[in-house]
């Protein structure tokens, strides 16, 4: 779908050539319509040899088993986000480690996921019945016989065999940077 009005001032987008890529400008103001991005996050929780994983009882993915996650809000960390989805579809708390994996994928809403590692703090997985309808730490061996979804195959792997530590969550950087979410090495 096409952008056709400012979100700015509300005046008509007109179509231009922006640093050499036809983009949707504001007639009346410098409003830039830069494109459509979705933002995601999942959760990557161990606990022993076993990690957390929910099955999906909608679409997308339904029937299928996955890390817990969803979507960021537009006014919250995206730490408190994961944090959050992880209580919500399992009531399971975790708190977040480390950045351990990050997907980009290119496509009409550009969607790009950060799986974050989370500390396994509390909890006994139960579904919420909405979103999931199961949920539970499973170990490797009984992965093999279930429904993982391709991508969540993937970030298990991550979880169980990565190489490095991630990217931190910096609590104090050496330059305050109030409403920032930074994360280094």
């Amino acid at each position: 779908m096409e952008v056709n009005f400012c979100m700015t001032c509300g005046h008509k987008l007109e179509t231009r050539d922006i640093d050499g890529t036809m983009r949707r400008a504001c007639t009346s103001c410098s409003f830039v319509h830069w494109g459509s991005y979705s933002i995601g996050v999942g959760a990557l929780v161990r606990k022993e040899d076993r990690i957390l994983l929910v099955r999906r009882a909608q679409e997308p993915g339904k029937g299928y088993w996955t890390n817990p996650g969803g979507y960021i809000e537009q006014q919250e960390p995206i730490q408190e986000t994961i944090e959050r989805e992880v209580l919500e579809e399992c009531g399971v708390k975790a708190v977040v480690k480390s950045v351990a994996a990050l997907r980009d994928q290119p496509r009409t809403i550009h969607n790009v996921y950060i799986a974050f590692e989370m500390e396994y703090a509390g909890g006994e997985p139960a579904p919420d019945n909405v979103e999931v309808d199961a949920a539970g730490f499973f170990s490797l061996r009984e992965l093999e016989t279930m429904n993982v979804a391709p991508f969540t195959k993937w970030l298990v792997d991550v979880a169980f065999h990565g190489e490095a530590q991630g990217l931190k969550l910096d609590e104090n950087p050496v330059i305050p940077l109030s409403g920032y979410g930074l994360f280094r090495v």
